[in-house]
């Protein structure tokens, strides 16, 4: 039986956090793990320059070192494939055939466009690429006729909107050259940084897979915890406490009771319960960290599966793009 082929994608720019374990990453170990799926995850690096354009020298470790981090979560080169975007230019062909038939009005309406603008105020966003990077998003799965696209809620308008382009073409050219993906929509869990805020790599508040020793305790250390507990005779409240939070991704399910019922009464301190997130972390991350070593100590072995990936991702694109030409005619 033939798989259903899905497709998925990452900006490289910097080391990966718990916010993409628990929100993207874990998901697509599972989703190549089912074997119910034919996998393609790429690493984005047109995508980091939409808005990263006046500072693009990382842009090329940030990939290899997002490569060594999925690897270290779970992905598997030989179940899934693992590319580089701007090895693919096939992508930017299609991405500038689908430019020329996409109204200014659907990429103006993008509610992402204007959060990012107001959220990255230190950037200037005002470009031609920022606006239309939702084209070059379409190109990048369409290209491989993904039957779905693994996202949270909040991603949903990116995915409806390349629903929307792959019909329009599609009936413009008289020709069914692309199926309509479907969104996968993945459970999300909230995870804020060690300040309370969205974790993010921008923000410089995150805890990376990469984390270890003193650094991983310092970072858990000066989590925010309930706003409202000010000693540790005073009770708290773990419904609002992002410690707790992570202590019900990493412990066991008693040990999370017993901490739900001894904070409400005092009976256990933040500073004692951030150990023992500590020490749940360190365990859970152990050998997500031994792998990693070990491929940043064989870099040629990144390579390979790098170039094996975007050999497979090409013959792939190479295929749907004359399709594309015959489609409209050039």
């Amino acid at each position: 039986m033939t798989r259903k082929r899905i497709l998925s994608g990452m900006r490289p720019t910097g080391r990966l956090h718990l916010g993409h374990l628990h929100g993207a990453l874990g998901n697509w170990v599972d989703l190549q793990n089912s074997g119910s799926y034919d996998c393609f995850y790429f690493v984005a690096d047109w995508h980091a320059i939409t808005s990263e354009y006046a500072s693009t020298e990382s842009i090329r470790d940030n990939s290899i070192n997002m490569v060594i981090d999925w690897l270290a979560a779970g992905l598997d080169p030989d179940k899934s494939t693992l590319f580089v975007q701007s090895a693919i230019k096939e992508h930017a062909e299609l991405f500038l055939l689908l430019s020329m038939i996409t109204p200014l009005a659907w990429l103006q309406r993008n509610p992402t466009y204007k959060e990012m603008q107001a959220e990255l105020t230190s950037k200037d966003l005002s470009t031609f690429g920022f606006l239309g990077y939702p084209v070059l998003q379409a190109a990048d799965i369409i290209m491989y006729k993904a039957y779905g696209v693994p996202v949270g809620v909040d991603q949903l308008p990116h995915i409806e909107l390349t629903r929307e382009i792959a019909r329009r073409f599609n009936y413009l050219y008289q020709k069914d050259v692309f199926p309509v993906p479907e969104p996968l929509l993945t459970s999300v869990p909230k995870l804020l940084g060690i300040d309370g805020r969205k974790m993010s790599k921008s923000l410089d508040n995150s805890i990376n897979l990469s984390d270890r020793g003193t650094e991983l305790r310092q970072k858990i250390a000066s989590m925010f915890t309930d706003p409202q507990r000010m000693r540790k005779k005073d009770p708290g409240n773990p419904d609002i406490c992002n410690v707790f939070t992570f202590h019900g991704l990493y412990s066991p399910r008693e040990v999370v009771a017993e901490i739900n019922r001894s904070c409400r009464v005092a009976g256990i301190g933040c500073i004692d319960c951030k150990k023992m997130l500590s020490a749940r972390i360190e365990e859970a991350l152990a050998p997500v960290q031994e792998r990693m070593d070990y491929y940043l100590s064989h870099l040629q072995e990144i390579h390979c599966i790098i170039t094996d990936g975007n050999a497979r991702a090409t013959k792939i694109a190479r295929q749907t793009m004359e399709e594309v030409r015959e489609a409209v005619k050039i």
